[in-house]
């Protein structure tokens, strides 16, 4: 539950070990280097030109990447996303980077390769197009460009679909006049066009060509001077020495598939130096010195202080944060509450001087998933999965993966838990196999609720998801209260969060012997016991409401202005009651996956004591509860998430912040492993 407190560093040091310190501080990854504001008699260096030829060598060798992916893909096992990056010696490392003229040059040849094979694919296509317009007059005995002879013209070209040789040759009748002699043959007819060829003498040719075009007459649109069977042919050979061609290509292709690992070793060393570059053109030098800024943990400035003051002989100027500069974020949870820092962020990181809510949301996290999923069975599903990720590939796996898995191990924990409080093991599985193929007659479940059922009991789990909806709502508030306690603003804790308290403890023990809540709670609760706190209830309520009514709005200097606000600010107590109200969806997905899983093993169980049923049964179980698994699971991160993100940090959490960005090391897909001195 911590912020990583950071401290500003500043570096002079002499020019000519500019190289070996920023070396050093992108392998150490501990600081955030800023640009520092420029001064008189300092220059910043030019290097976006090498940076860019640097980003185009990364695209390239990520280009011949994605061209080995496609053409020979790698083997990959169904767990291959977890094994992380690949670990190399520094010796790799060196070895890349003397190899790196020979990988580029093998990186460009290989983007060629695809991109003269996909230009004959291309090709390939627009022949094959043209070879389908010439299909039609394949057997015809004259070039399409042929316009006749000295005395006579001809037309080759087609009339729309549904126009037949007879009305063409009627219209031309019509159009140029019966004394007109032509003749009309047709060559092909399909389903899109009519194909023609018509001859007359060329005095009547513009007649001709007029009656033909208002009939919506149109040349061939690749008019050749070759017969078309032997212009289809010519294309046709073309065609194949294409193919051929690419098929040679391929072989060049897969034959590369052995630079697959230098292609990703030599990527991940342009992209560092990019970074490396990118930073370079930040920094203000002189003509012997240069100056390097940043943040960094405190507790990693001894770390700095040695490898750079010491190693280098630079200066190392360490100051803590200006009281405006809230500085980038870092946080540092335990191992259980490290687990929802992914979810933090995706909300937005707290800033200096505010808590991290991490530790506290991890238990109502973890807690609140568990009553959504709620069931044995697949509680121990997830726990099997995530811990066996966790125990093969916690080493390897990325940081934002590793809390992911961690997560959802314990939140299949909490499921198994609540699952087995409710008597659920894959619905009533159980009940269901012992009563379909061992002839269980007895009275009630098998396995019985350590708590109760809530599908017996629904307003009695409802009162508790309401109750346990309250403590998460006031956990948040109490937070709210920390942080008006730690900067010593007790005006404002009084004001903003003691008067909520009072007031709303006050209203809960005032409607817990109502009535209302009677009718809401049944017989499964007894709240009589609370009437004799109605006395105390009503003191708390005034007070609390005195105090709103007075305090919430105390920037008003009028009076009257401050009273009607916060008459107003009461108000917001039916936003109380919606957000207790929300934790009904804890009942609702728990029931959901319940109910779900009974019809499940229900369907499954028609088919009765039989082999057939037995295989039956297998199946629907199988198949049933794998998608009631899916589609629960998601239901259930994504509501607990609302029940953090809405209600929870609704009442105190402001976030903005902005991530720590250490200068580092840019690996994809490698990791130099640290050698023993």
């Amino acid at each position: 539950m911590a912020i990583v407190p950071m401290q500003q560093v500043s570096i002079c040091a002499l020019k000519k070990d500019r190289k070996a310190i920023l070396e050093k501080l992108q392998s150490m990854g501990v600081m955030e280097i800023v640009p520092m504001e420029q001064t008189e008699g300092l220059a910043v260096m030019d290097t976006l030109a090498s940076r860019q030829q640097f980003e185009r060598n990364a695209a390239l060798l990520e280009q011949a990447l994605s061209v080995l992916a496609e053409h020979v893909p790698e083997p990959k096992s169904l767990l291959a996303s977890f094994e992380g990056k690949e670990k190399i010696s520094g010796r790799d490392k060196m070895a890349t980077i003397l190899r790196r003229d020979r990988t580029m040059e093998r990186a460009g040849k290989l983007v060629r390769l695809a991109r003269s094979q996909s230009e004959n694919r291309q090709r390939i296509g627009k022949l094959t197009a043209q070879i389908e317009s010439l299909r039609p007059w394949e057997n015809l005995g004259l070039p399409l460009n042929f316009k006749g002879t000295e005395k006579a013209a001809v037309f080759l070209g087609t009339l729309p679909a549904g126009v037949t040789a007879e009305q063409a040759s009627a219209l031309i009748r019509e159009k140029a006049g019966e004394d007109v002699p032509f003749e009309l043959e047709t060559v092909t007819q399909t389903p899109e066009a009519l194909y023609i060829g018509v001859l007359c003498l060329k005095e009547h040719a513009a007649a001709v060509e007029s009656a033909l075009r208002a009939e919506g007459f149109a040349r061939p649109s690749s008019p050749t001077h070759r017969l078309p069977a032997r212009k289809i042919e010519r294309l046709q050979k073309e065609i194949e020495s294409l193919k051929q061609t690419n098929e040679e290509l391929e072989a060049d292709i897969r034959g590369m598939a052995e630079d697959r690992e230098s292609f990703k070793r030599a990527a991940d060393y342009f992209r560092t130096r990019a970074e490396k570059y990118r930073i370079l053109g930040e920094l203000s030098q002189s003509e012997t010195a240069f100056f390097v800024t940043g943040y960094v943990p405190k507790k990693a400035v001894p770390a700095v202080e040695k490898a750079i003051g010491e190693g280098y002989g630079a200066a190392v100027e360490v100051s803590d944060l200006a009281a405006d500069d809230p500085g980038p974020t870092l946080l540092h949870n335990n191992a259980f509450a490290e687990s929802v820092e992914g979810v933090l962020e995706s909300y937005g990181l707290p800033t200096k001087g505010h808590v991290d809510p991490s530790a506290i949301m991890s238990v109502f996290y973890v807690f609140f998933f568990g009553m959504m999923f709620s069931d044995g069975g697949y509680g121990l599903i997830m726990m099997a999965a995530c811990g066996f990720v966790w125990w093969k590939y916690g080493k390897t796996l990325k940081d934002s993966m590793r809390k992911m898995v961690k997560l959802f191990f314990w939140c299949g924990v909490s499921t198994a838990f609540w699952g087995f409080m409710y008597g659920g093991f894959f619905g009533d599985a159980i009940d269901v196999v012992g009563r379909t193929f061992f002839g269980y007659t007895g009275e009630g479940s098998i396995l019985k609720p350590l708590w109760f059922e809530p599908m017996r009991e629904p307003m009695r789990l409802l009162v508790w998801c309401m109750f346990f909806g309250l403590i998460h709502l006031f956990f948040g508030l109490g937070i709210k209260g920390y942080e008006y306690l730690k900067d010593k603003d007790y005006v404002g804790f009084v004001s903003d969060v003691l008067s909520w308290f009072l007031f709303l403890l006050g209203l809960i023990f005032m409607l817990l012997p109502s009535s209302l809540f009677s009718s809401i709670a049944g017989d499964a609760f007894d709240f009589s016991w609370a009437a004799a706190l109605a006395v105390p209830a009503k003191v708390l309520t005034i007070v609390g409401l005195l105090l709103i009514l007075v305090m919430q709005e105390r920037a008003q200097k009028n009076w009257v202005l401050r009273i009607l606000l916060g008459a107003y600010d009461i108000y917001g107590v039916t936003g109380w009651l919606s957000d207790i109200l929300s934790y009904s969806r804890l009942l609702a997905l728990g029931l959901a996956t319940g109910v779900i899983a009974q019809v499940i093993n229900m369907m499954g169980s028609m088919g009765g004591k039989t082999v057939f049923g037995a295989i039956m049964f297998v199946i629907v179980f199988i198949v049933g509860h794998a998608l009631n698994f899916a589609i629960n699971v998601l239901g259930a991160y994504v509501h607990t998430n609302r029940l953090q993100f809405v209600e929870f940090f609704g009442k105190f959490y402001e976030g903005g912040g902005k991530p720590f960005e250490a200068f580092k090391t840019v690996n994809q897909y490698t990791e130099v492993e640290e050698e023993a001195s």
